[in-house]
């Protein structure tokens, strides 16, 4: 009888027998997502590749290290980072003041400074409980360098009686390049992207992109810029020249004896710069100078004074014993 049964429950050539299997493993299925989206605790290992840049050494590690911790997440994610140890190892970026060299281009780090780099090796999802490797060893190839200063590509422009007392800044404004002698040898310089600053009448900073070279690589990509802006005003005077560092016995005549100046000075001014501005011929000046003639030079700036220009620029001296 129970022959019977079974043969009339797999009636219409087995249709039914496919709808039970088509149950089956839809149930297996609901069970099998259940499961992986529960929270497991596991030990995983990652094998990884370091990438840094040490001074005086290539950017990335010659060989791999695989890192042990146990982690708790989603079945979801386990088998994830289980896959990851049987890829190729992933590429971790370090900063290189968390290595510590043990000499011939063998560094380190510790799970104190591991932690930092969890989320880059392990994902978002994946709590770390503690680290089993407790140091992680790569090596670094020695690699030719130098230090290269960073030149400006920029157009700077500003409102009307607006200036730069200070000019563009870089940070950093220089570079350490790597690469083979041959290209070494022909970089003295390296230069930012064009960018452009217009019409300027408040301070202003930013980042810039450094140009690429072909066959070397830099321990930076991009460089901070900032520009002070500070508004001016011209202020006019006439000024007596006076003479310094004048032998004894000796007398230092100058022609013309007085020079109209130009103050240019934050606005607004810190009551008349003209007052404690001095200008004045260097006998030393005169001494060096085939023809005698000399450029005047101004005394330390006063308070908010940003330049100063003086009509003639350039005087007539004479010597006299007497």
């Amino acid at each position: 009888m129970l022959r019977d049964k079974l043969r009339r429950m797999l009636r219409n050539d087995g249709g039914d027998l496919k709808i039970i299997l088509v149950s089956l493993l839809l149930a297996f299925s609901i069970w099998l997502v259940y499961n992986l989206t529960l929270n497991y605790t596991k030990v995983v290992s990652v094998p990884i590749v370091a990438r840094s840049n040490i001074s005086g050494y290539r950017q990335q590690s010659t060989g791999s290290s695989t890192v042990l911790a146990r982690c708790h997440t989603r079945g979801f994610d386990l088998i994830r980072l289980g896959r990851k140890s049987e890829d190729k190892p992933m590429v971790v970026d370090f900063d290189a003041s968390d290595f510590r060299s043990s000499g011939d281009g063998l560094f380190y780090l510790t799970s104190s400074e591991l932690q930092k780099y969890t989320k880059a090796i392990f994902g978002d999802k994946a709590g770390m409980e503690s680290f089993v490797t407790d140091t992680l060893f790569f090596r670094f190839q020695h690699e030719n360098s130098k230090v290269v200063a960073v030149s400006p590509v920029a157009n700077i422009s500003f409102e009307a009686q607006h200036m730069s007392p200070s000019g563009l800044r870089l940070h950093p404004d220089s570079v350490t390049v790597y690469g083979e002698p041959a290209f070494l040898d022909k970089i003295d310089r390296v230069y930012t992207r064009s960018f452009s600053l217009e019409d300027l009448k408040s301070a202003a900073h930013g980042e810039v992109r450094l140009e690429g070279i072909k066959g070397v690589r830099m321990s930076d990509e991009s460089v901070e810029y900032a520009v002070d802006v500070v508004r001016y005003v011209d202020l006019s005077a006439r000024l007596d020249l006076e003479v310094r560092n004048v032998p004894a016995g000796r007398t230092l005549y100058v022609y013309p004896h007085q020079a109209d100046v130009v103050i240019r000075s934050e606005f607004p001014p810190v009551g008349n710069p003209a007052e404690k501005l001095v200008i004045y011929i260097d006998y030393e000046d005169f001494a060096k100078s085939r023809t005698g003639e000399c450029i005047a030079r101004f005394s330390e700036f006063p308070v908010g004074v940003i330049s100063c220009s003086s009509e003639p620029e350039v005087f007539e001296c004479m010597e006299s014993d007497r």
